[in-house]
């Protein structure tokens, strides 16, 4: 599969107390998710607590999600570190999984340089066969793929997309504006997918559609057909549950609103934990007065 749509729900992973993978769950999230208007799914992302994540773990939640949802819903896998080698054995196992999709995320920590980036994906993109779309988002990496890097890798036949996270309006539009029409942009924040996709963006790879999915599939198709007014209505609507959901570190929030809305999001992996008493009760609040809960 080549399209996978524009709403794109990177999927909680759910543990139980012991802080296994409860797999009764994870079924139970995709078809919720089906339902509430995903596109496709993204496995052992940062919404998947994937640095809590082992290898086998992360190719465990590929292999089921592939195994459930056949071939009639793509799957993306997650499979980005801050080592090249092993992002490439990673990535390698995902496609012997059959995953329809790779997401690699900046390397974080050792802060590559521009022309270190451009190296990194390029032996990604050798190594493995099938679609990859990388994922800006300086806020947790420290580091930025930059326009003109975008339009360089780009230019690698498997590298299709970007998830921009970076909220940098000016450098997002570049990159839609300077890459080839067919190269795929989507908002890596919930709150940016109005702006992103008003200026040509495909959608987005997005946390709220947990809980209102339906929703901003909505949004981008009145956005797409033109009809701006009543996308940017909608956009201001749902403002407080886009930016709400990241009232602290994600996940954590969106955890707590599966969980208080009876889909059974689990337990959160050490060193995340639950949020202060403050902060859930203001979540709450904002989950009671859009009727969530």
């Amino acid at each position: 599969m080549s399209d996978f749509g524009e709403v794109i729900t990177a999927m909680v992973t759910p543990f139980d107390k012991d802080f296994n993978i409860d797999w009764n769950s994870v079924d139970i999230i995709i078809d919720y998710l089906i339902e509430n208007g995903t596109d496709s799914f993204l496995m052992a992302g940062t919404t998947g607590e994937s640095p809590t994540l082992s290898d086998n773990e992360k190719i465990e939640l590929f292999r089921f999600a592939k195994k459930k949802l056949k071939n009639n819903m793509p799957v993306i896998a997650g499979t980005g570190s801050n080592d090249t080698k092993h992002t490439i054995e990673l990535s390698k196992a995902a496609q012997e999984e059959g995953v329809d999709c790779l997401l690699i995320v900046t390397p974080y920590y050792n802060k590559p340089t521009q022309k270190g980036l451009i190296n990194h994906y390029r032996q990604i993109s050798e190594s493995v066969d099938i679609p990859i779309i990388f994922y800006n988002v300086p806020s947790r990496t420290s580091c930025n793929i930059t326009s003109s890097t975008c339009l360089s890798l780009s230019k690698f036949e498997n590298i299709i997309g970007v998830k921009e996270a970076s909220g940098d309006m000016k450098q997002i539009a570049e990159i839609i504006r300077d890459c080839p029409d067919e190269f795929i942009v989507y908002s890596g924040n919930d709150g940016d997918t109005f702006p992103v996709v008003a200026l040509g963006g495909k959608g987005v790879v997005s946390v709220a559609s947990h809980i209102i999915g339906k929703e901003i599939k909505e949004m981008i198709d009145l956005l797409k057909d033109n009809k701006i007014n009543e996308a940017a209505a909608m956009h201001k609507k749902y403002l407080n549950i886009f930016h709400g959901i990241f009232i602290t570190t994600s996940p954590i929030p969106i955890k707590k609103a599966l969980n208080l809305m009876g889909i059974p999001a689990g337990y959160l992996r050490p060193p995340l934990c639950d949020m202060e008493l403050d902060e859930e009760e203001k979540f709450a609040k904002l989950l009671t007065d859009y009727k969530l809960i």
